[in-house]
């Protein structure tokens, strides 16, 4: 559990601000068959999910570190992007981070805690995530990005799966991350989908 909150929280923010800034310089940087790491929501929110870890907080306290690494990263990538020459608003993924950061916090904290089905269940959030990105990838911008990266993320994916299964044995645990992966991954194609119809 988190016990120093405060300077775990400045950790995550400084850490998002400044990996949220090097995401904007990576676009051009890295070679393209990752590219689309730092241009894609599986990028932001392994970072997120790293970052929330790394300080092992409790499952509420992951909630709140997650909104707040989410944000933290679309600002710094939106200040990265200025100092660059290049107009960006925020706006959106910022929304983005504050709906879907208490998810991801929390999942990354159930992740590093010691209950079986909440671990259970932030593997299975996470796997969805990389899911539905690796999809979306190869069937939508598929024609305008390398496939690696989202292939990549299917085996991260699967790997997830498989391993948490197997090391939390249990058959509760093995449904739970299973049956998280699958809605995670419904619920976020959906997403994208209504995206995809709004732009």
């Amino acid at each position: 559990m988190l016990t120093r909150p405060v300077p775990a929280a400045l950790a995550v923010v400084a850490a998002s601000l400044a990996l949220g800034g090097a995401t904007s310089w990576a676009q051009g940087l890295l070679p393209d068959a990752l590219g689309s790491f730092a241009n894609s929501p599986s990028g932001w929110t392994l970072l997120t999910v790293l970052l929330v870890a790394a300080v092992r907080p409790s499952l509420g306290g992951g909630a709140v570190l997650g909104v707040v690494s989410f944000v933290a990263l679309v600002l710094g990538y939106t200040v990265a992007s200025e100092l660059r020459g290049l107009v960006y608003d925020p706006t959106f993924w910022g929304a983005v981070g504050v709906v879907a950061g208490p998810v991801v916090g929390a999942a990354a904290a159930a992740m590093v805690g010691r209950r079986v089905v909440p671990a259970a269940l932030g593997a299975g959030a996470l796997a969805g995530v990389l899911v539905a990105d690796g999809v979306y990838g190869l069937t939508v911008v598929g024609e305008t990005t390398s496939p690696v990266y989202w292939v990549l993320c299917l085996i991260a994916a699967a790997a997830l799966v498989g391993g948490t299964a197997r090391h939390l044995r249990t058959p509760t645990a093995v449904a739970a991350v299973l049956g998280t992966a699958a809605a995670a991954t419904a619920v976020l194609s959906l997403g994208y989908g209504v995206l995809n119809a709004a732009y």
